[in-house]
């Protein structure tokens, strides 16, 4: 089942909320990393995509209909290519708040691996993640706010300056619904545009995992 739909926008854009969205009007299942969260096949292809490896996309998306969030983000360009019938979608927010939200979230969960800890003794979820987002994408930084925003932005330019204005969308959750359904050419649902996974969510089921891990 080849991809109807890529998303290449950064975590912490509203991409879980994103992802409840396409899965209720039509477009799902939708892979998002939490989807790879407690699959160690999965995670081991995605390492071997963070390695620069060669990976069968199809093996990776078998029964995904469209997906979001990283890991998928970091790949846009190649899946746009190798999926020339798929809409692009860049969810996207306020650069600044955007940075907020990540090194309340995401980072702050990846900053425990720094040089106090040997990587190779992170189970392979966390490694996988450390490679794709630390290294690959931030440089090894998530410190360095200026840096972080400045690789936030070149990464949204590029895939607007990229990707053909008619296969791609620009989103911020605040939007809603319409400007998704109309690009999609779906019905606009009868429900509220889901909001899910705010930072207090995020670090509430991380203290969570981490008390359970304990």
């Amino acid at each position: 089942m080849p991809l109807k739909l890529i998303g290449a926008g950064f975590g912490r854009t509203g991409t879980l909320s994103m992802k409840l969205a396409l899965e209720q009007i039509g477009l799902g299942p939708c892979h998002h990393m939490m989807e790879v969260f407690g699959k160690p096949d999965h995670i081991a292809l995605w390492q071997a995509a963070a390695d620069g490896e060669s990976v069968d996309w199809e093996e990776v998306f078998e029964g995904y209909r469209s997906a979001v969030d990283w890991p998928v983000c970091y790949f846009w360009k190649e899946l746009a290519e190798l999926y020339p019938d798929a809409k692009l979608l860049l969810t996207r927010r306020d650069p600044q708040k955007w940075y907020d939200s990540a090194s309340n979230t995401i980072f702050k969960g990846l900053a425990s691996t720094g040089e106090e800890n040997d990587r190779e003794s992170l189970d392979s979820q966390r490694r996988m993640v450390n490679k794709l987002i630390v290294d690959n994408t931030f440089d090894g930084d998530l410190t360095d706010r200026e840096a972080a925003i400045d690789v936030f932005n070149k990464h949204n330019q590029e895939v607007i300056d990229t990707i053909d204005p008619k296969r791609l969308l620009v989103f911020e959750a605040s939007q809603g619904w319409e400007p998704l359904c109309e690009f999609l050419g779906v019905d606009i649902p009868d429900t509220a545009y889901p909001r899910t996974n705010t930072t207090e969510d995020f670090q509430k089921r991380f203290r969570q995992d981490a008390e359970n891990k304990g």
